[in-house]
């Protein structure tokens, strides 16, 4: 199942996309049970949004195997955390802003984690029951102020520098999906999530131990090797198997 959020005569809404059509639903978030008014429009006639509006994006560092290999680093023992504001959210086809203070916003292709329901202090044996879905995302990173701060907050944490999308698949194993990043047309990373140190279901499981996870969270789980920097007007794209892509560009001078 995809689940969207999308935009309709100025109002913000829920749905299940089949083929080109959205289907209108309740909201998905902190319940078990989806009801669908009647309402059907063309996938053409919405505005799609991030999927969810979190009340935080969770990140994890340094989670593929292969990316600390290309830069000579040691694998953690535990997922390095860090925190991406609600206000860094925008969806598919909405701009990345370029900051004034910074001269190298890098990609970050990511397999996002969509929260379904209140979590905290959950088993990795029991996280499916908190995972609505998986989908698509893009941790952009002002790589030259990260190295300047010697921390990650403002680096991190721009307007416009995470986007999600383009919906949630409900129905999908993350193990070993394909995960690939374009750059105007020309692959810059490509990788696995077997690959992460960390799957999915113990990343769940490692938060929520250590903050409570509610109804439409995001969990960005690391990158893969290939990382660099996008210009004004770049197109960016984050394809993720099973899931589809997610599609952003870089805002013009």
């Amino acid at each position: 199942m995809k689940i969207c959020r999308y935009l309709r005569n100025g109002i913000d809404c829920y749905g299940v996309i089949e083929g080109e059509v959205v289907k209108a639903t309740s909201n998905p978030f902190g319940s078990d049970v989806i009801s669908y008014p009647g309402d059907e429009y063309r996938l053409s006639e919405v505005e799609l949004l991030s999927p969810s509006s979190p009340s935080k994006v969770v990140a994890v560092g340094l989670n593929y195997k292969d990316h600390a290999k290309e830069l000579g680093m040691e694998m953690p023992d535990e997922p390095i955390l860090f925190l991406k504001p609600p206000t860094s959210v925008i969806g598919p086809d909405q701009e990345i802003k370029y900051p004034a203070q910074s001269k190298e916003v890098d990609y970050e292709a990511e397999l996002a984690i969509v929260i379904g329901k209140a979590t905290k202090d959950v088993s990795v044996e029991n996280t499916d029951d908190f995972i609505l879905g998986y989908s698509c995302a893009n941790d952009v990173t002002a790589r030259d102020l990260q190295r300047k701060d010697g921390q990650w907050s403002r680096a991190k944490s721009f307007d416009t520098f995470c986007p999600v999308g383009p919906w949630i698949e409900t129905e999908l194993d993350p193990d070993n999906l394909d995960i690939k990043l374009l750059l105007d047309d020309e692959v810059k990373q490509h990788s696995k999530t077997s690959q992460m140190m960390f799957n999915c279901r113990q990343l769940v499981s490692f938060i929520s131990r250590v903050m409570m996870l509610s109804p439409g969270d995001v969990i960005l789980t690391g990158t893969p090797p290939g990382v660099g920097p996008m210009q004004p007007n770049s197109k960016v794209e984050v394809e993720v198997e099973g899931i589809g892509k997610l599609i952003n560009v870089v805002a013009g001078d």
